[in-house]
């Protein structure tokens, strides 16, 4: 029973410690949207504030799906650097929201997001063939992350 139980286990891990990240970062963010974050000129696109704690609960949960997806899988280098991928690029996401919203850092969260979309590009072309349902996770990020990028730029060239 306990053999049958350790790869949901593993799951419920993975997706804790994304939420975790999720967590520090809606801390970091908090005190900063009706302040500093509010005095922002910001770009037609940008959406509303209620919108990122959706979105990003459920990005995350796809994201540890993924990483659980790839950690079942039979032990192999590719495994091993999906992985480390992963891991780089859920501390590139634990980065960005302390550097943008508590630090007022708007130059250097867009240098952290770039290198964050990059990560979730590396990652998933490392694991396109062969964890593909993993890689199909993550495309939503990619694209959530990249629109967010452009968000930042808009907000650094606005300000």
């Amino acid at each position: 029973m306990i053999e049958v139980m350790r790869p949901y286990r593993a799951l419920a891990g993975f997706i804790l410690l994304c939420l975790a990240v999720g967590f520090i970062g809606a801390f970091a963010t908090a005190p900063a949207i009706p302040t500093w974050y509010a005095t922002l000129s910001k770009p037609s696109f940008n959406p509303p504030n209620w919108l990122f704690g959706p979105v990003w609960t459920v990005l995350y949960i796809a994201m540890a799906v993924a990483a659980w997806l790839i950690w079942r899988s039979p032990a192999s280098p590719t495994r091993t650097l999906a992985l480390q991928v992963w891991t780089a690029q859920l501390i590139l996401n634990a980065m960005w929201t302390p550097v943008f919203f508590a630090l007022h850092q708007i130059a250097a969260a867009l240098v952290v997001i770039v290198l964050l979309d990059l990560a979730i590009l590396a990652l998933i072309r490392i694991t396109w063939r062969p964890y593909r349902t993993a890689s199909l996770l993550l495309l939503p990020y990619l694209a959530w992350t990249t629109f967010a990028t452009a968000l930042n730029a808009a907000i650094l060239k606005l300000n």
